[in-house]
């Protein structure tokens, strides 16, 4: 029934196909696809996506082929997200200790399964050398003229040769949706509201989508992600331009009540709908999930009717560090039974639908 409903929804879509461009002309023809594909279903199916799906989960690590999210359905996330944090100091391995060698084989893994890579940036603060939660402010300081800007484009340099790794076996560069500066409406990060002005913020996304092109990255999706905003114009204060970003989306946590949650992203979700459509733009619920997941019907009675009643390509649940700190359940965690009814609607897309529906697109 799931693989009927899905094939009728895709039908429907590939009548719907708007004509949005990627924001980099120079867009290379897998990611001109990927853009494609993920207009196609948008508002068709939700595609399912966790961060760091395949190094570890709850209680192993580095065990090829396992999944957290494959042991409790028995299939793969159809988006999995990384974390280039730290690459700027040449750590051999991200802040959440993944090695990026690893990472790369993970990426490629991925793309020839047919699933989607998001990776987000948790930069230092170029600065004093801080963490991304270090907020001493910087911004103005590695804008061009600025003090720190060399050190801002080596660590630049060092992403996009990172980036331009990331092939497939023919040699091909894998499309990837990068998502830097996530939740700046917040001011946790050095990047945040109350950190720099609008224009500084605009003018640092815009320098480093044209640096990273300059130096022929040109298989990204650029992804807008806010935190807190309570309307369109506080979505839009510091958004970079319809050339500057393919994707847009928001990061929303659940930290109290289901009721709470559905409220928040109801009001969230609303808005962003209304700006996609304007704006001829992919909408994605970015980051999501509630720690631990105490409660065991959380994913059909919470997570589930929002994904439906909202036109978005897909929802990325945060890692599954440990067991005080984990979005998706594992092997014998108390939402089990929930997730698997969660997997089978055909509103969710795991790994396997979007293999096969993404060929049609």
């Amino acid at each position: 029934m799931k693989r009927l409903t899905l094939l009728l929804l895709l039908l429907t879509g590939c009548m719907r196909l708007s004509a949005q461009q990627t924001a980099d002309p120079l867009a290379t023809p897998a990611t001109k696809k990927l853009l494609r594909q993920l207009q196609g279903i948008s508002g068709k199916g939700v595609l399912f996506g966790h961060q760091d799906d395949l190094p570890y989960g709850v209680g192993w690590k580095y065990q090829h082929g396992r999944s957290d999210v494959k042991d409790v359905c028995g299939d793969y996330p159809a988006v999995y997200g990384w974390d280039l944090g730290h690459i700027e100091m040449d750590s051999p391995h991200d802040l959440d200790s993944v090695p990026f060698d690893s990472m790369r084989t993970y990426v490629r893994e991925v793309n020839e399964r047919g699933g989607v890579n998001t990776i987000s940036w948790h930069l230092n603060n170029p600065g004093n050398g801080g963490s991304a939660w270090d907020t001493f402010r910087v911004v103005k300081d590695i804008l061009p003229g600025g003090t720190k800007h060399h050190v801002y484009t080596g660590w630049l340099d060092k992403v996009a040769a990172c980036l331009l790794g990331l092939k497939a076996a023919d040699g091909t560069l894998i499309p990837i949706i990068f998502r830097p500066f996530h939740e700046h409406t917040g001011s946790w990060f050095w990047w945040g509201q109350r950190h720099c002005t609008t224009e500084e913020f605009v003018q640092l996304w815009r320098f480093t989508v044209r640096y990273l092109q300059s130096k022929q990255v040109h298989h990204l999706l650029y992804a807008y992600s806010a935190a807190d905003y309570a309307d369109a114009a506080a979505y839009l204060e510091r958004y970079p331009g319809d050339d500057m970003v393919d994707i847009i989306g928001t990061d929303a946590y659940q930290y109290s009540s289901s009721a709470a949650f559905t409220a928040l992203l109801q009001q969230r979700l609303g808005i962003l709908e209304k700006i996609a459509d304007a704006r001829h733009k992919v909408s994605a619920l970015t980051e999501t999930g509630y720690e631990r997941i105490p409660e065991a019907g959380w994913w059909t009675g919470t997570l589930l009717p929002i994904l439906k009643s909202y036109r978005l390509a897909y929802v990325l649940c945060w890692r599954n560090a440990h067991t005080g700190h984990h979005y998706v359940p594992y092997q014998g965690h108390g939402s089990v039974a929930d997730f698997k009814k969660f997997y089978d609607d055909p509103a969710t897309l795991f790994e396997r639908d979007w293999k096969r529906l993404s060929r049609q697109l």
